[in-house]
This record gives C-alpha cells, structure tokens and sequence, in this order.
C-alpha cells in the first residue's frame, strides 16, 4: 500500500459545522406523499400533532382477564362438557392507525435534511495540536475512509457504506482502530509543510468592472445635508464609490493588488493604472481566446499601497458613452485575476449587454438551462476553475437580465445585488473587503446503499458537490431519503452511518482533507416529535431548494415543497411558540411563493432583475442565528399583499 504523511487532527465541536434536522433517520417518507408504501399500520406516515413530552408512546391497555372461580361452586361435569366452536376470550382489537385518531396530521414535508456550515469547516485557522498519521484509508469501491464506525476483523474491512471487502495493512489497521472510538468522529488531513509551500495571503487580485455607457449618465435626486436636492448620475456615484473602496483598501490590505477595466461599445483594461491601457473593440469582442489571452498576460506588479493615486486619476477621468459590451468586460476581468487564485471581480452595471460576447437576445430568462446564453456558463466554469469570485451589482430601475449575468456569481460564491446611488458605495466596500478562505472545495456525502439524493442522484447513496469557492457564512444542505425496499431492512438494523468528506484548498494553496463519521438511529414518522425538529436547517434548506428549482424552471414543484414546508411551519406552530428567527424564515417562504404564483398565473413573463436577487439571494440563503452579520442571510421584508406584481415584468 503507498503511503503518504499527513497531520492529522481529531476536531472538536463541530455541532454547529454538521447540523441534520431531525436526530432520526426518517425510514418511510416518500416524495409521492403518505400512504405510498403499503406497509401496514407500523410504517405510517403520521406525525402526532399532540404527545407526551418524552416521546414515548402509550402502553397497551392491559388484558382483561377473568377472576379466579369462587371455591364454593360446584365443580363442572367435565364428562357434559362441549368445548364452544369459537373461543370465547378474543384478543384485545388492533388500535386504531393514527389517520383515524382527531389532532393527528400527515408529514409532507422530507425531515431528512442535513446542513453544513462549509464556512467553518474550511476554516482551519482555530485547529491546533495535529499528530503525524498516514492519510485516509479509502474503499476501493464507494470512496469512503475508515472511521469510527468501521470493523475490522483480519486486517479485512467490510465498508460499513457499500459493502465491499477492503485490505487493510496490519500496522495501519492497528492505529486507526486505537484512535478512533465512538459514534462520531472529525478528522483533519493536513500535506507535510515545507518552507517552499509558503505562499503570500495578500498575493491576490481584486479588479473593478465599471460600465461606462451612456446609461450611466442618467441622474437620481439626492438630498444634501443643507436640505437643498442635487442630481447625482449613476457614474458619478459610482466613482465616488471607488474612491471609498480604494481608500478602504489601501488602509486595511496595502499589499493587495487592485486593477481597474471599463467597459462600453469597447472593453478598456488600465490594469493598477501605472501602465498604457488596452482597448478591445470591433472583433475583438467576440473572440474568447483572444480576449482571455490579453487578460491573463496582462501584467499587475504592483500593490496599492503604490498605485494608489494612479487609480485614483484613473477613475476620476472616466466618461459615459456608448453601448455596453459586458461580457467581454468581465472576461478580461477574470483572466486578469486567474492568475491569482482567491482573487476577485467586481462587476457593476446599469445596462444589458447588447453587444459582443453574452450579447442578450430578447427571449425569456426563466428558461431550461439549454437555453441560457452558453458563454456565461463557460465563463463561470473557468472562474470556479482558477478560484476567482465574481460579484454582480445592477442599479435599481433597470433591466440587466440578472438571472443570466447573476450565474457568474452563483457559481463562483460571489453576491448578486441591486443597488441605489445612496448604497453602491457601501456595497462595494462590503463586496471588495470579503475574504476567500478556500477554493476547489467538493463535498462528497456518503450514506448506507439503499439511501438516496432527492433533486440530486435517485440511484446513488454517494453524492458529489462541487462548491468551488467559499467565503465566510457559506452553509449548504443536502436532502436524502430511504429508497422503499431498504426501509424493513434499515428500520432492523436500527442505524445508519454518515460521511461527509470536504476537500479543498486554503488560501496558502495547501490541500486539505476533512472527513466527518457519525451514525444516525432509524425510525418512522409516527415517531417523529414535529416539535423538536431542527427549523432552521429545515427552513434554510426549503429557500435554496426551491430557488434552484425556480431557476430551473421547475416552478410547480418549488410551489409544492414550498407549501409542505410551510404546513410544517404551522404544526409547530401547535406545539411552542414560533421564534424570531423562524418567522424570519416564513417570511422567505412568502415571497418564494408570490415569485412562483406569479410565473405561473401570467403567461410569457421574465424574471425580473428584483425577482432574480430574491432567487439568487434563496439559494445562498443561511442560518440567522449563526451569520447575524453574513452577506449570505436573506433580508426580504414581509409583503403586505398577496401578489406584487412589481417584481415581475412582461417581455
């Protein structure tokens, strides 16, 4: 077996990283709704509405049995006696199931949800005391690694996941098996560091898109402090945005390299400002490579801490003109910050790309994705691919076809946002000042054969998610359900494991695996306290599910899970009392639903740009209580009426 040296780390309180929304596994929930699995009355599908506090249910009423024979009597005349043709004492009737019973209510909604706070777990920064180990021992068939859960008999592992029959080294086996113990177990798999592994964390990019069409003349009323109104244009409130971030920046990361490209019916790269600027126009404009070749040599030597006045005079120079040829912009943005990975690029726009590459065509956004435009795929994938975040903002009152340039920052971890004359600056600032803390980050969610992925993987119990890159703030869910034939089987065996393996890199560049092992009780949902359940993953899983189903066009079926889960809602409602944070969670679940009516109930309409913000702002939606100050919690204030038409528009 080849062997590699690691660091190895047995993490500690990692509840708040790795959260499942019910303490069981829920063995006979099924998509198609209750009562789909004809398994008589002790698989139901039934969540008691009331029940006693400790769960357990009520004893069997004990039999009635006949008191003893007062000795006076005379004895019987066995020889006269005929036995009866039927017994007299019938046993006890089987109770009723509980969809007879008053207060009992059916569970639509899938409990079987579990969240990861992929934000801390990428964070290493607070583990300490690592020990030399070898690194994971991995089944040769489904990829799990050895763990707490595993039995080893003869140096020979039956994978606790799929089954498969594994050698393991005899030394090896011996260590593993005397370091781990338990039902749950972190671990932490660090490469040996050696000084040529060091890497500056300042040694990134951050580059400023600006349009600098002739939209972005237009002007807003803003009042001043003297009570008097002046008129402000969208580029002069979006330079002096840029003069705060700069400063900002120069003060906080002076090390830090910032480069600065506009665009209009040309793209003009001014680089950190110091050298001669590139102009792209004509056919240039509809060239991929030959865009991506002159960001990606273009050369930025220079920190701000020394370019900082030529930005400045750049930006002060800046003209509106033109059309707007954002997607060949944003191209060179990101070749010029692929070449430090964990950079970043911030794109501003008032305006809808009309010329050059990503032109938009005049067709419905709300589309299956063969029908979006390829070229913001393809430039998101290669963003993801060399670690770069981009960030879209649009000013309020325009249409910039946001559900298709918002796929750059979905994909990438970036924000997607709508701002004001009054808000850009602020927004840019918060924008430029977050943080990468990984990139190439998969997380790989292993669970018994017979388990699968709902939206995801219907015949795998392995499920693999390409996340990319990752900020602070970052959760994501997973929903996983028992396939019919397992449940007998997992409802005996009364436990089922767990694996979640995350590996991605830092900002240092180093390759780090973590690998979370734990196992999970089986039950049914008649046993299932609704009040106990854990609301927030739940909630936040319903706003990312159903946000991507919408952008996927799958609105009927975001409807449908939107609906179960706010039943839901209203059930625990019966048991205690809904918490601030859980009222802020229905709030989400109001406005997903008036987005969904509304695309349903109009004919030939497209997302709009304050709909599509909602919907990018759902899928990247995190808990309240753990990202008080994070970008990625939703704000959405609640409507007031049932439809608001307001956030869609006729084509």
């Amino acid at each position: 077996m080849k062997r590699f040296q690691f660091e190895r780390h047995r993490c500690t309180q990692t509840a708040a990283k790795m959260e499942f929304a019910c303490s069981h596994v829920v063995c006979n929930w099924s998509p198609d709704g209750p009562g789909v699995f004809p398994m008589g009355p002790e698989y139901d599908n039934i969540v008691p509405v009331k029940q006693q506090a400790d769960e357990v249910p009520p004893p069997l009423p004990p039999r009635r049995l006949r008191k003893p024979r007062p000795t006076s009597l005379p004895l019987y005349n066995n020889s006269s006696f005929e036995p009866p043709s039927a017994p007299t004492s019938l046993p006890p009737p089987v109770p009723p199931r509980f969809d007879k019973l008053e207060g009992l209510t059916r569970l639509k909604a899938n409990v079987n949800v579990v969240s990861l706070n992929v934000g801390k777990l990428v964070d290493t920064s607070q583990d300490s005391g690592m020990e030399t180990f070898q690194r994971p021992v991995i089944c040769g068939k489904c990829s799990a690694a050895l763990s707490c859960l595993s039995l080893l008999q003869k140096n020979v592992w039956r994978c606790e996941f799929c089954g498969y029959e594994n050698s393991v080294d005899e030394s090896l086996a011996a260590l593993c098996i005397g370091q781990r113990a338990g039902v749950r177990s972190d671990d932490l798999y660090l490469p040996r560091q050696s000084e040529d592994d060091y890497q500056n964390l300042e040694d990134t990019l951050v580059v400023f898109c600006v349009d600098t069409s002739g939209s972005m003349s237009v002007t807003t009323e803003v009042p001043s402090s003297n009570g008097s109104v002046t008129y402000v244009s969208r580029l002069e409130g979006m330079q002096d945005a840029l003069y705060r971030a700069l400063f900002t920046i120069k003060q906080r990361s002076p090390h830090r390299r910032v480069a600065l490209v506009t665009f209009n019916d040309e793209v003009v790269i001014y680089g950190d400002g110091t050298s001669a600027p590139i102009t792209l126009r004509d056919w240039a404009l509809v060239d991929y490579d030959h865009i991506w070749e002159k960001g990606v040599t273009y050369h930025i030597p220079h920190c701000i801490a020394e370019t900082y006045n030529h930005l400045i005079q750049r930006v002060k120079e800046l003209r509106e003109h033109g059309a707007t040829c954002l997607g060949p912009a944003a191209l060179a943005s990101v070749a010029m910050a692929s070449r430090y990975p964990g950079s970043k690029v911030i794109l501003c726009t008032d305006g809808k790309a009309n010329i050059g590459l990503g032109e938009m065509e005049e067709a419905p956004s709300l589309t299956p994705s063969a029908f979006t435009p390829y070229f913001y795929t393809q430039l998101a994938l290669d963003a993801v691919q060399k670690g770069v975040i981009i960030s879209v903002m649009t000013f309020e009152g325009t249409d910039c076809r946001l559900a298709d340039i918002g796929k750059l920052a979905d994909a990438t971890g970036g924000r997607v946002n709508i701002v004001s004359i009054g808000t850009v600056a602020r927004e840019i600032q918060s924008v430029s000042e977050d943080n990468v803390l990984a990139t190439g980050v998969k997380a790989t969610l292993l669970a018994s054969d017979g388990v699968y992925f709902p939206y995801e993987d219907e015949n795998n119990h392995k499920l693999v998610r390409e996340i990319g890159n990752v900020t602070k703030g970052l959760e994501i869910t997973f929903q996983f359900a028992v396939k019919p034939d397992f449940m007998e089987f997992f409802l005996q065996k009364g436990t089922l494991p767990f694996q979640m393996q995350l590996s991605f890199k830092t900002r240092d560049q180093h390759r780090i695996t973590r690998i979370i092992t734990e196992q999970r009780p089986a039950t049914t949902c008649s046993r299932i306290f609704a009040g106990r359940l854990n609301m927030a993953v739940l909630d936040v899983h319903c706003a990312q599910l159903c946000a991507s189903l919408t952008m996927e066009g799958k609105v009927q079926e975001a409807q449908r899970q939107l609906k179960a889960q706010q039943d839901l809602l209203q059930q625990v409602s019966k048991w205690r009392p809904i918490q601030k944070e859980e009222s802020i969670y229905g709030n989400w679940m109001e406005t997903m639903t008036t987005i969904c009516e509304d695309i349903t109930t109009e004919s030939q309409l497209t997302l709009s740009d304050e709909a599509a913000k909602v919907v990018y702002q759902m899928k990247r939606a995190s808990s309240v209580r753990n990202n008080n100050n994070s970008s990625n919690t939703v704000n959405v204030q609640k409507k007031t009426t049932k439809k608001k038409k307001a956030v869609m528009e006729a084509v």
